[in-house]
């Protein structure tokens, strides 16, 4: 599996777990939807500040979002 999907599949996992909607998650990073749907599907290759927008938008630490993503 890529890192782009493990990592979809993390942000996934993790926005699943505060209980809200892509729709949510979006807005609340102040991403659009269909990028973070295509962030989730592992189709997109994200910025670092992309990356941290989620981050804060999940009040987790920017490394959360990398735990469990193993390099093939």
């Amino acid at each position: 599996m890529t890192i782009n999907k493990q990592l979809g599949y993390r942000i996934r996992f993790l926005r699943q777990q505060k209980g809200l909607s892509i729709e949510a998650l979006a807005l609340e990073a102040n991403i659009n939807r269909n990028y973070l749907c295509d962030l989730e599907r592992g189709t997109r290759n994200p910025t670092l500040m992309i990356l941290n927008k989620i981050a804060v938008a999940l009040d987790i630490d920017l490394s959360k979002l990398f735990e469990g993503i193993v390099e093939i």
